[in-house]
C-alpha cells in the first residue's frame, strides 16, 4: 500500500481524515499550575508549540491528520505532546520532504536531519498517543537521490516516547544528540516503528522496550533491502542502542533484512557505534546466518560494539556463532534501562 494511502486510512474510521492547512491558535486552558493547549482539525500543532511559554506544558492533539512540520526548539522545556484518545493512529502528523528535496527558497536541499517531518531539541519531552510519519516515496520521485526522509529527529536529553507510531522508509528516527560530546538519553515503549534502510539510527543512547520494528519489503532484486539499526555512537559514551523484550517483524521475504551496520559518520570518524539487542523476538525477516553488515569496509561491524543476548525466534537462531557476538550473564547485568538511563526514570 502507498505511504500516503495508508495514512489516510489509518485514520478514517475515527477522524475522518481531516487535515490541518491553518494556523490558528490552539484553545488554552490554564487550571491552577497546569497548562493545557488544544489542538484540533483546523489548528496547527506548530502554532501550540509556539504559544508555550514556558516549562511544563501540555498539547492535546486531538483525532485529524496534521499535514505540517513540527519543531520544537531546546528551550521549550518539558514539554508533553500527547493524542486525545486511547488510539495513537488517531491522531497522525505528517509531512514529506527528503534530503533531496529542494527548499522553496533556492538555498539547497533539506538534507537528512532537515528532511524530518518532527523535529525536537527539547529536553524532558514526552509524546504519547501519536503518529508521527514521513510519506515522502522514492516511486514518486526518480530525480532525487538523497532518499532519506525522516519521521522524528530527536535530540535533547530525557526524551521520551510512548505508544507512538514512527512512520517513514530510509532512516525514519533520527535518535541523536545535541552535540558530539553530549550523550542525550532517549526511552521508547510500547512503540511502533517501521522502515527499510538503517530507519534506527544516529548516536543517542536510546532504550527501546517493548517496541515493534517492522521492515518494509522494497522493490528491488539485491540483497539486504535494508537493515533495521545504524548506531553512531561516540567512542567516550559507553551506552549506545538498547532495544529490550521486544520484536522484529517483516514485510518483506525471509532472510532480507539486516539487524544492523555501524555509522560512523564522515564527521566524527571516531565514533564507535554500540548496540545491544537483547530477549527480542527475531522474526524470520532477519538474516539469521549473517545478520550484520558493514556501512563502509574501513569500519567492519566486527570491530563495533555489538551484541546480543538470549534472543527468540527464526531470526535469532545461532548456525554462525562469530557471526553473533552474545553477551555473558554477568555482562548483560549491565545493558538494562536502569544503567543506560542512570539517574533519570521516565514515566511508563
Amino acid at each position: 500500500m502507498r505511504r500516503r494511502a495508508f495514512l489516510t486510512a489509518a485514520v478514517a474510521g475515527t477522524a475522518g481524515a481531516l487535515t490541518a492547512f491553518g494556523t490558528a491558535p490552539a484553545l488554552a486552558h490554564d487550571r491552577g499550575d497546569r497548562r493545557v493547549l488544544h489542538v484540533r482539525p483546523g489548528d496547527s500543532v506548530q502554532a501550540a508549540v509556539d504559544a508555550v511559554d514556558g516549562p511544563g506544558w501540555t498539547i492535546v492533539v486531538h483525532p485529524g491528520t496534521y499535514r505540517e512540520v513540527v519543531n520544537i526548539p531546546a528551550g521549550t522545556v518539558d514539554l508533553t505532546l500527547r493524542g486525545a484518545t486511547r488510539d495513537p493512529r488517531d491522531a497522525v502528523i505528517v509531512y514529506d520532504h527528503a534530503n533531496g528535496t529542494q527548499k522553496p527558497d533556492g538555498s539547497g536541499t533539506y538534507g537528512t536531519a532537515g528532511s524530518a517531518t518532527f523535529t525536537s531539541a527539547a529536553p524532558g519531552l514526552t509524546v504519547h498517543g501519536l503518529t508521527i510519519a514521513n510519506d515522502w516515496l522514492r516511486a514518486d520521485h526518480p530525480e532525487i537521490t538523497g532518499t532519506q526522509a525522516v519521521a522524528a529527529y530527536i535530540t535533547g536529553d530525557r526524551s521520551s516516547f510512548s505508544r507512538v507510531r514512527l512512520l517513514a522508509h530510509q532512516d525514519t528516527l533520527f535518535a541523536d544528540t545535541t552535540a558530539l560530546t553530549a550523550f542525550d538519553r532517549q526511552y521508547y515503549r510500547d512503540c511502533y516503528i517501521e522502515g527499510d534502510v538503517d530507519f534506527v539510527f544516529g548516536r543517542a543512547t536510546a532504550v527501546f522496550e517493548r517496541c515493534h520494528f517492522h521492515t518494509l519489503d522494497r522493490d528491488v532484486t539485491f540483497k539486504p533491502e535494508g537493515m533495521v539499526f545504524a548506531p553512531a555512537t561516540a567512542r567516550a559514551n559507553p551506552y549506545g542502542f538498547l532495544a529490550v523484550r521486544s520484536r522484529v517483524t517483516s514485510g518483506a521475504e525471509d532472510a532480507a533484512y539486516k539487524i544492523a551496520r555501524p555509522w560512523v559518520p564522515s564527521y566524527e570518524t571516531t565514533a564507535w557505534p554500540s548496540l545491544v539487542v537483547r530477549e527480542t523476538e527475531l522474526g524470520p525477516g532477519i538474516d539469521a546466518v549473517a545478520p550484520y553488515t558493514n556501512m563502509r569496509e574501513a569500519y567492519p561491524w566486527q570491530s563495533m560494539r555489538f551484541r546480543e543476548y538470549r534472543n527468540t525466534g527464526p531470526g535469532a537462531v545461532i548456525s554462525v556463532p562469530e557471526n553473533r557476538p552474545q553477551l555473558t550473564d554477568a555482562e548483560a547485568e549491565v545493558h538494562t534501562r536502569e544503567t543506560y538511563l542512570g539517574d533519570w526514570s521516565p514515566c511508563a
